[in-house]
């Protein structure tokens, strides 16, 4: 026996029902403090920056490693396979000659100079087969102006890295404000406009009673069921892009994209003063972590100037070595010690010009950080200024739409009343249903605009919670 139509209806309709009642209850609940806990734990570039800043600290042990004592223990046993061998006078013939000479001038025997031997040059070796070492060596820097330059620079990278880092916690910040009130922009267009359908589907409803009843035209029927249809797929489009928006904060916050969340907040607008321009521009000048970041990099730069200048300076350093030794063709070794300690001095006179050009290079890069930190300077400048704007004009537009969503609301009633009482059309309460809809999203918007400009507006002033600054920053 087949199902009817009616039934298949109710039985889908249930079945959605439930899924969507177990969705929700399955679903992670997430507030705007947490959504920014998630986004510092996991987000890429926040993970990449607190790196740097490990990175830059251990850069800093690592030059205070170039100014402490260095010890080397090394041990060898070498044994000749061929010895070598190095041309040197005939020692045999030199004797022989020798002894001949004494005995022919001392008259021993006669005189015959037959028994001389050619004096010539002959390949003998003077090392033993087998050999041994093992030494202790150490050396202190005493004076080096690039160790010492050294040290410095890198400190000033650990600050340019931990200001980076405070520069990048901002960013994340604002960025994950933003998806969270989009999500919640999004939440309460899709509620404005799911109303103005149920609206639509209770005029439909009132106007089918009052055609059965004789009271109104078919053409008045079918205006109310166009109205219906033509916000349907609106409602669909308003789901649509509700679910992208929340995907794209799953993205910010580093959640897994198949995980439901649901966020707890609202898109609320308080009334505030809109910070002063001159005011505002100052602390910018003085807090913006970009700008800090530019400062530091100028001071990282300046570092590098003074690190490679330093190869103009001498070099002084104590040194000192221990040694145990053994030489032997048999293994039967003859055991020697030796030690030895000084100090060195050592001073470039001519490096082919490297030195002069690579501070050279450096000052140039010192030179376009100043330029960069100028233009971002200017730029910071007008940013805030635009913001300060944006927050008065968007201040203005929401006082206007309130008063709107007022007037759209009592026409949309008066439009019902007039349609029921029979001295008003359809055509009314679809224009008033469109407007009390259009007002109400354009409030929202408006809402959404003032709550991004002020964060935007915050991230210029360097304006974070110190405690998420002292999670990350030691």
């Amino acid at each position: 026996m087949s199902r009817s139509p009616n039934k298949t209806i109710l039985f889908t309709t249930f079945l959605g029902f439930i899924l969507f009642i177990f969705n929700v209850s399955n679903a992670k609940t997430i507030n705007l403090e947490e959504a920014i806990k998630y986004a510092l734990d996991n987000n890429r570039d926040a993970k990449i920056a607190l790196m740097n800043v490990d990175k830059a600290d251990a850069a800093i042990h690592e030059a205070y490693g170039y100014a402490y004592p260095n010890v080397d223990i090394s041990a060898n046993f070498a044994h000749f396979i061929e010895k070598p061998k190095m041309p040197f006078p005939d020692f045999e013939a030199m004797l022989t000659n020798a002894t001949y000479e004494v005995l022919f001038n001392e008259r021993v025997i006669p005189y015959d100079p037959s028994k001389f031997i050619p004096m010539n040059y002959k390949l003998q070796s003077f090392s033993l087969s087998n050999s041994y070492e093992a030494k202790a060596q150490f050396s202190q820097i005493l004076f080096n102006n690039t160790v010492f330059n050294g040290i410095g620079a890198s400190k000033k990278y650990y600050d340019l890295s931990v200001e980076s880092l405070k520069s990048t916690i901002s960013k994340t910040i604002n960025t994950v404000k933003k998806a969270f009130y989009g999500v919640l922009l999004t939440k309460s267009m899709l509620e404005i406009t799911s109303a103005s359908f149920k609206n639509a589907q209770d005029n439909l409803s009132n106007v089918k009673a009052l055609l059965a009843q004789g009271l109104v035209s078919d053409y008045d029927a079918m205006q109310a069921e166009v109205q219906v249809e033509n916000i349907r797929p609106i409602v669909l489009q308003m789901e649509n892009t509700y679910k992208n928006t929340k995907d794209g904060l799953k993205i910010v916050l580093g959640i897994n994209p198949n995980e439901e969340i649901e966020l707890t907040g609202e898109l609320e607008y308080n009334t505030e003063e809109v910070p002063q321009e001159q005011a505002s521009i100052d602390k910018a000048i003085n807090k913006n972590f970009d700008l800090s970041t530019m400062k530091y990099k100028k001071d990282v730069d300046n570092a590098w100037i003074d690190f490679y200048r330093s190869d103009y300076w001498p070099s002084l350093a104590a040194f000192g070595n221990y040694s145990f030794n053994g030489n032997s063709d048999n293994f039967n070794f003859q055991h020697y010690r030796s030690s030895i300690v000084g100090v060195q001095l050592s001073m470039n006179i001519f490096k082919g010009f490297q030195t002069s050009n690579k501070v050279q290079q450096s000052q140039i890069a010192y030179q376009q950080t100043e330029e960069q930190y100028s233009q971002l300077k200017d730029f910071t400048i007008s940013q805030v200024k635009a913001k300060i704007l944006d927050l008065e004009t968007v201040k203005n537009k929401i006082n206007a739409q309130e008063r709107n969503i007022q007037l759209a609301q009592k026409t949309y009633s008066i439009a019902n009343l007039r349609y029921k009482d029979g001295t008003g059309n359809q055509l009314e309460v679809q224009n008033a249903d469109m407007a009390l809809r259009q007002a109400r999203t354009n409030r929202l918007q408006s809402v959404f605009e003032y709550i991004s400009a002020k964060t935007d507006l915050e991230q210029l002033l360097g304006q974070v919670d110190k405690k998420y600054l002292d999670k990350y920053i030691k």
